[in-house]
């Protein structure tokens, strides 16, 4: 089976680095589906999922908060704003980081400053509703 190597990061730590026969993820203009000896790309991600059918056959889910995708036809890099492993999701942490960006987005008086809490909030409620969909 053709496989494609594939490197999930943020600025934080290398998420994941190996070899997968699927990557899927959330582009800019809608859910992107890759394999191996796909066309060259490169895109903005939203904030939600990244799927990678392992080599082994198992699947890797990371949750991304946004950021750059760049595809090769052997190559998959994933630069996100903020990565973490689904098994590292914390719902109640997520929900009161929710709370206190909606309390200084009230408070908030710059459009720089409110534009930087909205992305944060978007972002945390993709992280919630992903939460929610790995528990059903």
């Amino acid at each position: 089976m053709a496989m494609i190597f594939v490197d999930v990061v943020s600025a934080e730590e290398a998420i994941f680095s190996g070899n997968a026969s699927f990557v899927a993820l959330p582009g800019q203009e809608g859910e992107l589906g890759i394999l191996p000896g796909h066309v060259p790309l490169l895109t903005r991600i939203r904030p939600g999922a990244v799927r990678i059918k392992t080599e082994q056959g198992t699947e890797e889910n990371v949750f991304v908060a946004g950021g750059i995708l760049e595809v090769q036809p052997d190559r998959v890099t994933v630069l996100a704003d903020t990565a973490i492993r689904s098994k590292d999701l914390d719902e109640a942490k997520a929900k009161q980081a929710l709370e206190e960006a909606k309390l200084s987005r009230a408070k908030a008086q710059s459009n720089r400053e409110i534009a930087k809490l909205e992305a944060t909030m978007a972002a945390l409620a993709a992280q919630l509703a992903y939460i929610r969909r790995l528990r059903h």
